[in-house]
């Protein structure tokens, strides 16, 4: 090992930064109220939400995950990911273009309160109960993702166990988020992008230097390996990596998992005028496409860079980045991976702590309905943002005994099952003008994903091999909005 970082530095690093999140929280905090919390008092700039935003969408689960599969056998091998990443730019201009408009036009703090006006109670607290779980899952697995890196090469080695890891990561995000909310989350997943992104420059960069490439060749050298392969339109649909599963995947990720997502929206909706916010949108989907392709590039190179030095590839492709850029490479790319390792955590679950706890105060606590005074709501939604800090903590601890394995996978997979009932609820109040019979709405949305489920693990038998991966995202959103259909009428006064 050449240039190894000690655990010294590392745990100096990760201090540094969470001082200046810290302070940046005390600074942007200062006056904030219970409105400021949950949409910045709809005063922040577009630019700095859609740099933020990128950060929020790479996370942990990106910025590790994604250099590991370029060179892993089966599932988004190679470049095949980019499919997906395009995909992506249909969902982000329906939501610029179709949802966005929605949500200004009712002056929403949380997007569910559409499901309310246009659908009823019981669609309303369904639509908010399955962004929760979403979120928890999701904001669960991307931190779990990143603890285990911490743990390996920072806490293993000082005797700390993973249970005190993951306390220590929830309660620092606890820290910097309880009292600014999203109006301090604006600024610090800016920070975090910036992080992020300069870590991922740095490593190609010195990848390059040690393998004697110059930086006008990196993008050469890449292209004529054997990892460069993006099109995959002369597989099976059989096959993972089929250009039209993962187009069609990435469209309804995007528009579930952001469009449909309170994390996501909630710092849309914090923007001035809807002017801004598609501003926003479109700024942050074209800049996001560019970042997701040096993630595979990076990944492309720490392959080339493996086989040239002998080196062995880890078990967990996850694992790949984090070895090279701190045993083999230069301190400097250590330094900023660690940097950019913590950003993307964060950058992630403190938006998702944030939302999570909006969610609860305005969707099942009616905050703005409520007649309690602000302190007493302070108090409240305090306490809120305790408890679903507890309950990521769980969540991960669990993820850690069921030894999660490619988590970008499971991510995608646990999304189609939770975010369909979510897609099928708003297309079907976007795209009929029909009612819904509120006792029915909450068996329907089970019974969906649960067919999904049978239907996914029995598609072997009943479609010809057919493996539907994160494409159960569209056949659960199918069944939700199918038996929604079933248990609607015409209101006879419209």
């Amino acid at each position: 090992m050449e240039n190894s970082i000690s655990h010294g530095t590392i745990g100096c690093i990760v201090i540094l930064y969470f001082l200046v999140l810290i302070g940046i929280s005390i600074w942007s905090s200062k006056g904030a109220s219970n409105r400021s919390f949950f949409n910045a008092d709809k005063n922040s700039p577009w630019l700095l939400v859609a740099i933020g935003m990128i950060g929020a969408t790479l996370s942990g689960v990106t910025f590790i995950s994604i250099p590991g599969v370029v060179g892993r056998e089966g599932t988004n091998m190679s470049f095949s990911y980019m499919q997906m990443v395009f995909g992506y730019l249909v969902g982000y201009f329906i939501i610029a273009t179709v949802l966005m408009p929605i949500y200004y036009r009712y002056k929403l703090t949380s997007i569910y309160q559409y499901l309310d006006a246009r659908l009823g109670t019981a669609a309303y607290k369904t639509g908010a109960f399955y962004f929760i779980l979403s979120r928890v899952i999701g904001a669960s697995l991307r931190l779990f993702l990143v603890a285990i890196v911490l743990q390996k090469f920072l806490m293993d080695p000082m005797g700390i166990p993973f249970f005190f890891t993951v306390l220590i990561t929830i309660v620092l995000i606890w820290v910097y988020t309880f009292s600014g909310g999203i109006k301090t989350i604006v600024i610090t997943d800016t920070l975090q992008t910036v992080c992020m992104i300069s870590a991922v420059l740095f490593s190609l960069y010195y990848i390059g230097k040690s393998l004697d490439i110059t930086d006008g060749n990196i993008f050469t050298t890449i292209r004529e390996s054997e990892y460069s392969k993006m099109w995959f339109f002369d597989v099976g649909w059989n096959d993972s990596n089929n250009f039209y599963k993962q187009f069609i995947s990435g469209a309804l990720i995007a528009l579930v998992m952001t469009g449909l997502d309170q994390d996501m929206m909630q710092k849309n909706l914090s923007c001035r005028s809807l002017k801004d916010a598609q501003k926003n949108m479109f700024t942050f989907s074209l800049v996001l496409v560019i970042a997701k392709f040096l993630f595979l590039c990076l990944g492309a190179l720490l392959y080339i860079y493996a086989t040239k030095e002998g080196l062995e590839i880890p078990e967990r492709s996850d694992q790949l980045y984090p070895t090279i850029a701190i045993n083999y490479l230069p301190s400097i790319v250590g330094i900023f991976f660690i940097l950019g390792l913590i950003a993307a955590a964060y950058s992630s679950a403190d938006s998702a702590l944030t939302s999570l706890t909006t969610a609860f105060c305005i969707d099942f606590l009616n905050f703005e309905k409520s007649n309690l005074s602000e302190s007493e709501k302070k108090n409240i939604r305090i306490k809120v943002h305790i408890a679903f800090s507890f309950i990521l903590f769980l969540v991960i601890i669990i993820a850690k005994q069921l030894n999660a394995g490619a988590i970008i996978n499971e991510l995608f997979i646990a999304a189609g099952y939770t975010y369909g009932p979510l897609l099928g609820l708003f297309c079907f109040g976007i795209l009929t003008s029909r009612k819904l019979k509120n006792h029915l709405v909450i068996p329907v949305c089970i019974l969906a994903p649960v067919l999904s489920y049978v239907i996914n693990k029995n598609a072997d038998t009943l479609l010809n091999g057919f493996q539907f991966g994160s494409t159960i995202i569209a056949l659960n959103g199918i069944l939700s909005f199918a038996l929604l259909i079933l248990i609607s009428y015409k209101d006879l006064d419209d």
